[in-house]
């Protein structure tokens, strides 16, 4: 599966649209997790714990759409586009949700 940000694909051609799919994962780190990110916070520095919950919500939000991409018989998702959000859960838990969507097409070379 070809994703791609772009409207484009060099050296292929679009031959159908198959329609806007879409992928969400919303993940929320230990209540350890995040004291440890909370102390971390108040002295300076990377936070490394959370951008590992990013970078794996973000990748299970792809993976989702190429997913529901697969189901509709597309090999290529152009215009991809992110949607990110933080959260509270209401129980003083964060929560990060990302979403990630496309244009489903079949393309074939040129």
């Amino acid at each position: 599966m070809l994703v791609v940000t772009t409207e484009n694909i060099p050296g292929y051609k679009i031959i159908e649209i198959k329609g806007l799919v879409q992928g969400a994962c919303i993940k929320s780190r230990s209540v350890f997790g995040n004291m440890f990110g909370n102390l971390k916070a108040m002295f300076g520095g990377n936070q490394d714990g959370y951008i590992k919950l990013v970078i794996q919500t973000r990748d299970e939000a792809i993976q989702a759409m190429i997913n529901e991409a697969q189901g509709l018989n597309a090999n290529a998702i152009i215009m991809m586009r992110f949607d990110s959000n933080e959260f509270d859960s209401g129980q003083g838990q964060s929560m990060s949700e990302v979403v990630a969507y496309g244009t489903a097409v079949t393309i074939e070379k040129i």
